[in-house]
């Protein structure tokens, strides 16, 4: 099993991306996802940029992966799409069926990103027939719904899957994404002037209940779990299953040694995270 990082999901400058890419550059970590997933207004960065940091971190030896949005919106994103897909150097995670559907109409292979709705290994084999090499499991899913594909699997063909396995299993939890930005909407800003509220806030802004409980983080018009799912006291038994690739979502320059470190290290129980929808449970909860 391999480590893989993430791409960022909040809105940082150009400055703090590009010492981020470096660090990552510079590190063990093999494979490496690059590219805007939450808001097509976040311009800090430009396709060209993304692109001049995937050359550079492939000349260090990464495997890079680019990622797509995961809600596209309006054509000129989905224009945006196709730039990306044909590319003619590196694959995609395709964050949206739009991105599946470009990479199939052109023959290139592809990753199918964690929010696409994979619930069923027919669905899987489908998209592995139109190109998808690797699929990231949804993060609502739990190790009993994974362990029950890959026997499906073994038991109708005597052979593993044909595709590599990963799953999302360190940092702050994708759990949807909304046509509206709260975190413009908190500042009294049309989505569409936002000023790119975003900037100020690099890891969302924390949601709590009444009683001061944290509950979400909001991220433009992402919404995250509050607490950092952690799983690294599975990783013995995610090898044991086959799972090919440990994602670890990067939220500060801290995430590149922890990525770095984490399939080495001996585990550490930490406070505030959550594990429970990998133990098919609520997923804030902690076993």
């Amino acid at each position: 099993m391999k480590t893989s990082l993430g791409p960022l999901q909040y809105c940082w400058s150009k400055e703090k991306v590009n010492q981020f890419y470096q660090q990552v550059a510079e590190s063990s970590i093999p494979v490496v996802y690059l590219g805007e997933t939450v808001c097509s207004r976040r311009r800090q960065l430009k396709f060209a940029d993304y692109l001049a940091l995937a050359h550079m971190l492939r000349e260090s030896g990464k495997e890079v992966i680019l990622s797509t949005l995961a809600l596209l919106e309006a054509p000129s994103e989905y224009t945006e799409l196709k730039k990306q897909v044909s590319n003619g150097e590196f694959i995609i995670e395709a964050n949206d069926m739009g991105a599946v559907q470009a990479a199939k109409e052109l023959g290139l292979p592809f990753v199918c990103g964690p929010t696409i709705n994979n619930y069923n290994l027919a669905t899987l084999k489908k998209l592995h027939q139109w190109g998808m090499q690797r699929f990231v499991m949804p993060i609502e899913l739990s190790k009993s719904w994974l362990n029950h594909v890959i026997e499906a699997e073994v038991t109708a063909t005597g052979a593993p899957l044909p595709f590599e396995i990963e799953v999302f299993a360190h940092g702050y939890i994708p759990l949807a994404h909304s046509a509206r930005c709260f975190t413009a909407k908190q500042q009294n800003l049309p989505k569409d002037n936002c000023q790119t509220v975003c900037l100020s806030h690099a890891k969302g802004l924390l949601a709590q209940t009444q009683d001061q409980q944290p509950l979400l983080r909001l991220n433009g018009i992402q919404t995250q779990s509050a607490s950092q799912i952690d799983l690294s006291s599975e990783i013995a038994q995610m090898k044991q299953m086959g799972v090919n690739y440990f994602r670890v979502s990067p939220s500060s320059l801290k995430s590149v040694a922890l990525a770095e470190s984490i399939l080495t290290s001996k585990p550490k129980t930490e406070p505030l995270t959550c594990n429970g929808y990998w133990h098919q449970t609520a997923g804030l909860v902690h076993i």
